[in-house]
């Protein structure tokens, strides 16, 4: 029904309602209110599948409508409920006429809108709107309907604060959840006088500052569930909430409470759930914990808790779930750990644990799930904890020593994933661990087992990642290693392997990563891995491999990184696909790889020409064939001689053609040289505005630009004297593949300044070019580019100076964030995206000359106090990396995986602007999804790229957005964004857009203009 139809039924329901009084019907109107307002109401509403079709204005009475409930003594509408009907539109005013209606539930639908119309149901006891998308403010009204009892507005998008006298007339409410919605602010102190409240649950909202209810929750007697998880709270507990005697569920997870857990904890003995965890509580765990004997599930990870791991956690016999994981505990695991009989998962990772593990854990004979990854626990693993059916076991990162035990029946039906990885394990790897029938990941890397490769790992018909790295392995690849058809991952890199590469390799139709590097392989590459069509990654490097590349493997097309380099391989690499793309650092060190990367011989693996020697044939000899002229040349030489084969002549005629080519080129590039020094020259000279002979280089100087401290400050002159000792002072702030970078006092007024270490370069041996580049560099100025503040140069050391942004790199704020700092929201993230796009469309077409970042990915985007962004490392593969023309050979960039752009890999192809818009959309990809743009998974291996754009295919690009998001940004935005990124990923450099276009994309994206902009890419 459109909307004008559902004005036109409004107006003539009303008209009728009106005619009817001033007839003066009343009994009518008493008998027909209910039957109008819901008329009235289902109008505003769109039922896809036709519940409400019962619901008939001709009706005298709604009672025998479906989903409507009545008084049977007054036939008066007490009970409405809509749950799950996909109902969409509007809650409207006809709902305002339902004067008696006791309970609302209209849950699990698609309603828009705010809930204004509820405002005048004053006989309401429950009400239940949650999983809508309902927004606006919370009408103060609803806390003055003192006969509510139940309240639940969960899931949906109510924004704005709560007043604080919301909860004056809340003296019935039972019931109350306004979690995962927009509410921010503070919570109403006023929330205390709900005194007969027994959940409460605000999660997942914007709620800041220190609860202020808390002072006056002891009077909430009755509360059972507690639940403020994720907001922005923050501040200590008071002591006085554990006082609440029927507690039972307590979440105050990812919130930014501080200071030491309250000592009363211990009060609450009904408490089953404690969630504590993502926030800096600190100190020691209080004692009184112990007294929880009903306490199933206690989560206080990620925390600053220290003191040693209480030996009375054994009283706590109740627990079922038991993290402390990523925490500042010490001393060893107690032996009274083994009480905990009922325990299923036990995650202590991540501290500073010591000693053995105990073998008291074999008690916990419900165990399913063990992480004690990255402490200092010694000694071996207990044989009894493979006697238990358990799920996952991670104690990677130790110091662990002896041998794997070898497993009991109930494990190998049980286990799904082991990780034993960096330890020092030894012996040999059992046999028996072809037994586990549904483990998925096996993780034994860098220990010292010296042993081989057990082959009855092809049994393994559920693995997807083996990971055998740097353990001392000896023997052969085992033929039949890819025989379960689920592998996914095999790393075996690393260790003393020797023989050749199996076939049967070729038979791992999952594998996406296979890595063999730094063994002792030998023989050819087999052509069965022309097979693994879903390979991504191949590494082979560092062993003896021989022979030529098979050409087969250029039908790989969803191959996207490998290395060949350091064997011993001949010919030339196969046409097409990711072999067209490879630089230097992935082929070098063959014996006769054909590129013209590649200095030394090409060698290629072909029969030996046919020698034609003069009057074999003209002997009168016709039968006499060509072994036979072969056998007499001997004694013919010393007299006739040995004319030239074909194919040598073209091979010399070839060279000589080669070698003139190489000359005239030569003297070419030369003319190019010098015109572009006298390019670069006049361009120093117009930037800097003075001769150069007016400008005094002295070696050992610091050079601040355009500051008049440099003479003279202190910290200066110190710095020129002994700037070693400077740096060691000075506070390390990052690291990166040009060098390390500093915070030191070299300002004016001692103000703060970056200072890059630059990593040694032949190219940086000459004063006065590195001081042209410098100044160049220094020439740049925008709002969203880091500014070059000088430099400092001997032939031993460079330095950068350059402004110091406060607030870190766009790396630590997307992916290394500390649980207590909040997300970066929609809006900042558009931000840093849209000033991106302006710095770098500076530097391609404003800045003079032109300049290619090169290097663009999250550790080079720097945020000031607002979170504008601020790019930096421009320019300086300039200063540190050989450039011929338009092409650059480094492996530098190998660095930023994922953000190199398919020709940056490639040999001698241009490089240009649109390797930067490549990454820039790889960086907008990571900023709205919150995901690395390579990922590595237990089970899984994604290139985001790759998975944004077949998630965009299927219909459901919005599940990659950033969770942590929720829902607080515009789809409006986000979607076009999303597609910008694709466009910009495009693997054809001539479909990506210009930087100058990117910017006025995401301009309009930002306005109410139809988004149509990206139509034309």
């Amino acid at each position: 029904m459109g909307d004008q139809g559902k004005k036109w039924i409004t107006c003539t329901l009303f008209l009728a309602m009106t005619m009817s009084l001033i007839n003066g019907d009343i009994n009518s109107i008493q008998l027909n209110d209910d039957v109008l307002g819901l008329i009235v109401f289902k109008s505003d509403l769109s039922d896809p599948s036709s519940h409400l079709d019962s619901w008939n204005e001709d009706d005298d009475s709604p009672c025998s409508w479906s989903y409507v409930k009545c008084n049977p003594k007054t036939s008066r509408v007490t009970e409405l409920s809509l749950d799950g009907l996909s109902l969409t539109g509007k809650i409207g005013r006809g709902i305002q006429k339902l004067q008696h209606l006791k309970v609302l539930s209209l849950s699990k639908n698609n309603l828009t809108g705010n809930i204004i119309a509820l405002s005048n149901n004053i006989n309401l006891q429950k009400l239940d709107l949650s999983h809508n998308s309902l927004s606006g403010q919370i009408p103060s009204s609803l806390g003055s309907v003192s006969s509510l009892r139940y309240l639940d507005l969960t899931g949906n998008s109510f924004s704005g604060t709560l007043s604080d006298d919301f909860f004056t007339n809340c003296s019935s409410l039972r019931y109350l959840s306004l979690s995962h919605n927009h509410l921010e602010g503070q919570i109403p102190s006023t929330l205390f006088r709900c005194s007969v409240l027994n959940s409460l649950n605000l999660s997942s909202n914007r709620f800041s500052g220190n609860p202020s209810f808390v002072s006056g929750i002891w009077k909430l007697q009755r509360l059972r569930l507690l639940d403020l998880s994720f907001n922005s709270l923050s501040g200590s507990i008071p002591l006085g909430i554990f006082s609440l005697h029927n507690l039972k569920v307590l979440h105050f997870q990812r919130n930014q409470f501080s200071g030491s857990l309250p000592s009363d904890i211990g009060l609450c003995p009904h408490l089953n759930r404690v969630d504590l965890s993502f926030n800096r509580f600190s100190g020691e765990l209080p004692r009184t914990l112990r007294r929880l004997t009903s306490l199933s599930h206690l989560d206080l990870s990620n925390n600053l808790l220290s003191g040693d791991f209480p030996a009375w956690i054994g009283d706590m016999t109740g627990l079922v779930h038991l993290d402390f994981s990523s925490n500042d505990l010490t001393g060893k695991l107690p032996s009274s750990v083994g009480n905990l009989r009922s325990l299923k998962d036990l995650n202590l990772s991540k501290n500073k644990l010591s000693g053995e593990i105990p073998e008291s854990l074999e008690s916990c004979e419900e165990l399913t799930n063990v992480q004690l990854k990255s402490n200092g626990l010694v000694g071996s693993i207990p044989d009894s904890l493979f006697d238990l059916g358990l799920q996952e076991m991670d104690f990677s990162g130790n110091g662990l020593t002896g041998s794997i035990p070898r497993g009991s029946s109930r494990l190998f039906e049980s286990l799904t994933m082991l990780d034993l990885s960096r330890n020092s394990l030894s012996g040999n790897i059992p046999g028996e661990v072809g037994l586990f029938n549904h483990l998925r990941y096996l993780n034994l890397s860098w220990n010292h087992f010296n042993t081989r490769v057990p082959p009855e790992i092809e049994f393994l018909q559920n693995l997807t990642v083996l990971d055998l790295r740097n353990s001392k392995l000896i023997g052969s690849v085992p033929a039949d290693i890819c025989d379960s058809q689920s592998l996914q991952i095999l790393q075996l890199d690393g260790n003393s392997l020797t023989g050749s590469i199996p076939e049967g390799i070729g038979n791992c139709s999952s594998l996406k990563l296979l890595s063999l590097s730094h063994n002792n392989l030998t023989g050819p590459i087999p052509k069965s891995l022309s097979n693994l069509q879903e390979l991504k990654i191949l590494k082979l490097e560092a062993n003896k491999l021989s022979g030529e590349i098979p050409k087969e493997l250029h039908e790989l097309q969803n191959l996207l990184l490998v290395n060949i380099s350091f064997n011993r391989l001949v010919g030339r690499l196969p046409s097409g696909g990711v072999f067209e793309s490879l630089d230097q650092s992935a082929i070098r060190g063959n014996l006769g790889i054909c590129s013209p990367l590649l200095k030394g011989p090409c060698i290629m693996n072909v029969s030996k020409p046919i020698v034609i020697i003069p009057n074999t044939y003209g002997n009168g000899n016709n039968n006499e064939g060509i072994a036979g002229s072969q056998a007499r040349s001997g004694s013919r030489h010393s007299h006739r001689g040995m004319f030239l084969s074909v194919s040598v002549i073209v091979a010399i005629t070839a060279a000589i053609l080669i070698f003139s080519g190489v000359i005239v080129i030569t003297l070419l590039n030369a003319s190019v040289r010098r015109r572009l020094t006298f390019v670069d020259n006049a361009l120093e000279s117009i930037f800097s505005g003075s001769s150069r002979s007016g400008r005094s280089l002295v070696t050992g100087k610091l050079v601040l630009l355009n500051s008049r401290s440099s003479r003279s400050s202190s910290s200066s002159q110190e710095f020129a004297r002994n700037p070693e000792s400077v740096l060691n002072k000075a506070s390390r702030i990052g690291e990166g593949v040009f060098g390390t970078v500093y915070k030191a006092p070299l300002g004016e007024q001692g103000r703060n300044l970056a200072v890059k270490k630059l990593v040694p370069s032949p190219i940086l041996q000459n004063l006065e070019d590195f001081d042209r580049e410098v100044r160049i560099l220094a020439k740049a100025k925008h709002l969203n580019l880091v500014t070059i503040k000088g430099y400092y140069w001997t032939p031993e050391m460079q330095l950068l100076v350059s402004e110091y942004i406060p607030n870190g790199n766009l790396q630590s704020k997307l992916h290394e964030r500390e649980p207590s700092t909040p997300p970066l929201s929609w809006d900042v993230r558009y931000r840093i995206i849209l000033g991106t796009a302006k710095g770098l469309a500076y530097l391609h077409h404003t800045c003079r000359p032109t300049t290619v970042h090169f290097n663009l990915k999250p550790t080079n985007i720097l945020l000031d106090e607002k979170y504008n962004p601020k790019i930096s490392d421009f320019g300086l593969s300039r200063l540190l990396t050989t450039q011929d023309g338009n092409t650059m050979n480094s492996n530098r960039f190998q660095n930023a995986l994922g953000y190199v752009a398919p020709e940056l890999e490639c040999q001698n192809l241009r490089v240009n602007e649109k390797c930067d818009v490549y990454g820039f959309g790889v960086l907008i990809l990571e900023l709205v999804t919150g995901r690395r743009p390579v990922e590595y998974g237990e089970d899984s291996f994604v290139i985001l790229s790759d998975h944004v754009r077949v998630m965009l295919e299927q219909g459901n690009v919005l599940e990659c957005i950033d969770p942590v998001m929720e829902e607080e940004y515009s789809e409006d935005e986000v979607l076009p964004v999303l597609k910008l990124a694709l466009v910009c990923t495009s693997q054809i450099p001539s479909n990506r857009p210009t930087m100058a276009e990117i910017v006025q994309i995401l301009q309009v994206i930002n306005s109410p203009v139809p988004h149509r902009v990206l139509d034309s890419f």
